[in-house]
């Protein structure tokens, strides 16, 4: 519905050598709108292994299906930060393989503003990037957002954002305008998605070496890297360790450094 396959086609097409299709009629809101008409239900993988399952309903003839879901929020370790995430699901029909491409960044210009006035909202959208970048305008109910009041979508250029911010405030006193971040409205995602196939691709040529599944990558970062100065343990990742989804054989590959710099060890530099 999001143009996303402008995104992953030529990736796929090119490294795995799939041909790529988009099944007519499936609706992806049913399962979650960043516009909160809908409420996604359980994790973002939930929710593309869904559109999956409904991809095939719709294209029985397909082996493979593929689907995309992101999220957005702040960052968990500097809270002032957007961080965007996103998922490329692959699954095989026959055998029930299932990868997972993942990327995460903080170029992304996830954000809202409660606004009172056109000038406030314009300002905004010009901080955002609009109009290539998508705004969606919500009605805001003591600083709340109340899409069932009101809710505009594909807002085309300036005077159409004028018209939206005048006739929510007109409702209810005051607008929510918000980036909109459905895919074919946000180039940024569009860049994430593509970042997160490649990664898919990636995982695919990785095969495990107990049992050949595709799919064997770094699922844990282990921190303890012995710090130069007095041989303890720093914050630093000291190994990575791979593991396998289908038999579960893993193996921890240590990291190139033999030592840590003492301004990360606790003792050294508390």
């Amino acid at each position: 519905m999001h143009g996303k396959e402008t995104a992953i086609t030529p990736v796929i097409a090119r490294f795995m050598g799939l041909e790529v299709g988009v099944p007519a009629g499936l609706d992806t809101d049913a399962f979650g709108t960043f516009s909160r008409e809908v409420e996604r239900r359980g994790t973002p993988l939930d929710a593309a292994r869904a559109k999956i399952a409904s991809g095939f309903d719709l294209m029985p003839e397909a082996r493979f299906g593929l689907a995309s879901e992101g999220s957005f929020g702040p960052h968990p370790l500097i809270p002032f930060l957007p961080l965007g995430r996103e998922i490329v699901v692959l699954i095989d029909r026959l055998s029930g393989l299932e990868l997972v491409g993942q990327f995460a960044g903080i170029r992304t210009n996830f954000a809202h503003e409660i606004v009172n006035t056109i000038e406030a909202g314009r300002t905004f959208g010009a901080r955002i990037g609009f109009p290539d970048h998508g705004l969606i305008v919500t009605a805001s109910i003591d600083r709340a957002p109340a899409p069932d009041v009101a809710l505009i979508k594909d807002i085309g250029g300036w005077d159409a954002l004028d018209g939206a911010i005048e006739r929510v405030i007109g409702l209810t006193g005051s607008a929510l305008v918000e980036t909109d971040m459905r895919a074919h409205r946000n180039p940024h995602r569009m860049q994430a998605i593509r970042r997160a196939t490649l990664d898919l691709v990636r995982r695919s040529r990785s095969a495990c070496p107990a049992c050949g599944r595709p799919g064997y990558v770094v699922t844990e970062r282990l921190p303890g890297l012995a710090c130069a100065d007095c041989g303890g343990p720093t914050v630093k990742i000291r190994a990575e360790r791979l593991t396998c989804a289908g038999c579960g054989h893993w193996l921890e590959r240590p990291v190139p450094a033999a030592k840590a710099d003492p301004g990360s060890c606790g003792d050294c530099n508390p």
